[in-house]
């Protein structure tokens, strides 16, 4: 909230729009909330939102290395192996040698790992919904290009 000067030069108060980078950031608050709640409902109350960037990156069969699952999620090799040592610890994923390099680690699920991804992409996939559903097609999808177009914009140009 700001102080103005009008025409007549008296004061006013001008309510400031929230920026943007806070909606965001909210609205990110709100939808990971959602899959917090889901998933705690349906017997999962140790998950959390930040597990959502294992769950719904990692390659169901063959596992996938922390690096790659850091890229595909968009956070650092540090963030990603600090949610994997916390998976891990909760008995959702394990590591193991990969198989083209002995000296690689694949983050693999545990069968409790798999049920839990896929109610997280059930939850994924119901958020959806409801968003789509409230916004309406049309607007659903110009949000979704919108934020698709800002993110492609803030990416580095590949090497």
């Amino acid at each position: 909230m700001g102080l103005t000067d009008d025409a007549a030069g008296s004061r006013m108060c001008v309510v400031a729009e929230t920026d943007l980078g806070r909606l965001l950031l909210e609205g990110h608050r709100v939808l990971a909330a959602e899959m917090v709640q889901w998933l705690d409902e349906r017997g999962y109350p140790d998950f959390r939102a930040g597990y959502a960037a294992v769950f719904l990156h990692v390659d169901r069969r063959s596992g996938t290395r922390l690096t790659e699952l850091a890229r595909r999620a968009r956070i650092t090799k540090q963030g990603m192996m600090l949610i994997v040592d916390d998976l891990e610890s909760h008995g959702y994923v394990r590591r193991v040698e990969d198989e083209h390099d002995g000296r690689a680690k694949v983050v693999r699920l545990t069968a409790k790992g798999r049920r839990v991804a896929a109610e997280a992409r059930r939850a994924a996939a119901a958020i959806e919904s409801r968003a789509r559903r409230q916004l309406g097609s049309r607007r659903y999808e110009v949000l979704r290009e919108s934020l698709e177009e800002l993110v492609d914009a803030g990416e580095p140009e590949p090497a």
